[in-house]
């Protein structure tokens, strides 16, 4: 048996994979930009996520696609705090997508049960807004900011130096009085790498998810299986996107972070009833 996953409010068995639902309350998303930017749409596909199952809801308010401009952290607060304080009476776990210690603090003040930081908690303040809360953490890898992080990005063994950089930060977090039954680990697909450093992680999955936290894997609707599916535009990716979180979850990732949630409920409802 796994040891549980404590956030926040609530303390989650890893005993299945968990499936994190993406709640962008952006206009410029590279898959949904603007669906969700009112208050009103936000609150419903945030139901509807809920009704198909959703295990957590990730909720962010600036874009981190490649190229995408940052957003001050004012007009951030002004996207997600109103949408936070309508689903913190929810009782469903809730993550705040940020790199922002700001953000972060004013969202753990709203009720969120999780920090989804890009940026692996390395802006001053981040580990000790972490620190002063109950909350979880996913810790992800990202090689340059997302304004750049594709211009050519290079790597001697892209799995060892993810892995590397995971392990310290993880070891940073919880020198900061972060528990360790706290943490999540992202490889970080896209996020300054090529295709190749993106399908050589992929099928490392293994070997990342046995550093002993939680690993969490969010390729859904992204580039590199747009790639694969002949330039598929990303709203047309969501059956390659299915066929991935399966894919990752059978090589041990305990979380999948994706746009279709009932999809993905459904295809591991399937996968646990017939693997054997």
């Amino acid at each position: 048996m796994s040891t549980p996953l404590q956030l926040g409010r609530f303390r989650l068995s890893l005993d299945r994979p968990l499936v994190m639902g993406i709640l962008n309350i952006t206009p410029d998303s590279f898959s949904d930009g603007g669906r969700h930017h009112s208050l009103a749409a936000a609150l419903e596909s945030a139901r509807q996520m809920v009704d198909d199952g959703v295990d957590i809801l990730d909720i962010g308010g600036e874009s981190t696609r490649p190229g995408a401009a940052q957003v001050s952290v004012e007009e951030e607060l002004a996207r997600v705090l109103p949408v936070l304080t309508e689903l913190a009476a929810w009782q469903i776990p809730l993550s705040i997508d940020t790199r922002k210690p700001a953000v972060m603090r004013a969202a753990l003040a709203a009720g969120v049960d999780m920090v989804n930081d890009i940026a692996a908690l390395e802006a001053p303040g981040a580990l000790q807004a972490l620190a002063d809360s109950a909350a979880g953490v996913c810790l992800m890898h990202m090689r340059g900011e997302p304004q750049t992080m594709q211009s050519a990005p290079a790597y001697r063994d892209v799995v060892a130096e993810v892995g590397a950089y995971l392990v310290a930060r993880r070891s940073a977090a919880m020198a900061a009085g972060i528990a360790g039954e706290r943490i999540v680990l992202d490889p970080g697909f896209g996020f300054g790498k090529d295709q190749d450093h993106n399908v050589a992680l992929f099928r490392a999955l293994p070997r990342l998810a046995a550093l002993d936290s939680p690993l969490l894997v969010g390729v859904s609707r992204k580039s590199m299986l747009g790639r694969i599916l002949s330039d598929r535009p990303a709203p047309q990716r969501d059956a390659g996107s299915v066929a991935a979180a399966m894919l990752a979850v059978q090589a041990g990732s305990a979380i999948v972070r994706v746009h279709a949630v009932r999809d993905t409920v459904d295809a591991l409802k399937v996968w646990q009833a017939l693997r054997g």
